[in-house]
């Protein structure tokens, strides 16, 4: 493990992928002081497992680096003007693509509209949507396991946008080892969550769909 940004430790996946280094580098400074609600750990351990993720999933390195990058528009005052200038239109493309469109007021409306955009930006879309997503559920899943209560409970709103999240990768990367790791996340928490039904089995995907 290498220093980067901030004195963080740099994932030794890393070491050979030097736009991905960069975006590692520039995302632990720019939510440098946020921490992740379930440990308080530093913010960027989130999009290291995504983009730990996508790289074990044998995605290319820019995808790998918009794993690391996820979150900056959402999070702090990046622009997509700013990730094109430093990363290239591919991945400034995949951001966008991943970042909720905070015009919409409605938690579902807005979280819909994640899907479609996430998945419409096709397979490397849909990864990163995966990706995020079996991070995010580990952690609800951590915080059920340490009894959070109150106001650190895991909002359980949040389950259906998982599921909602799982059965729109089923269609569109059906059979895919993130599409499944997904699932297993996720059925294990609902089994472990009062009152929540178990995520459906996937429906037969269409010929020739993806």
């Amino acid at each position: 493990m290498e220093e980067a940004g901030g004195g963080l430790s740099e994932p030794a996946f890393l070491a050979d992928l030097p736009l991905a280094r960069a975006a590692h580098a520039f995302a632990a400074e720019r939510h440098a002081g946020q921490t992740r609600r379930p440990d308080g750990a530093p913010f960027i351990r989130h999009p290291e497992e995504v983009a730990a993720l996508l790289h074990d999933a044998g995605f290319s390195e820019p995808v790998v680096a918009a794993g690391l990058l996820h979150d900056v528009l959402e999070k702090t005052d990046t622009t997509v003007e700013d990730l094109e200038e430093r990363f290239g239109p591919e991945v400034a493309r995949l951001m966008e693509a991943v970042s909720e469109d905070e015009r919409i007021d409605s938690y579902a409306d807005r979280k819909a509209a994640l899907i479609d955009s996430a998945v419409g930006a096709g397979p490397d879309g849909a990864a990163l949507l995966a990706a995020d997503k079996i991070s995010k559920v580990r952690d609800f899943r951590a915080r059920l396991q340490r009894g959070a209560a109150g106001d650190d409970s895991p909002e359980l709103h949040k389950l259906e946008h998982y599921r909602q999240s799982l059965a729109a990768l089923e269609r569109s990367l059906p059979g895919h080892p993130l599409t499944k790791r997904l699932r297993a996340e996720l059925a294990d928490v609902e089994a472990a969550t009062p009152g929540s039904a178990p995520p459906r089995a996937p429906a037969t995907a269409p010929p020739g769909s993806r």
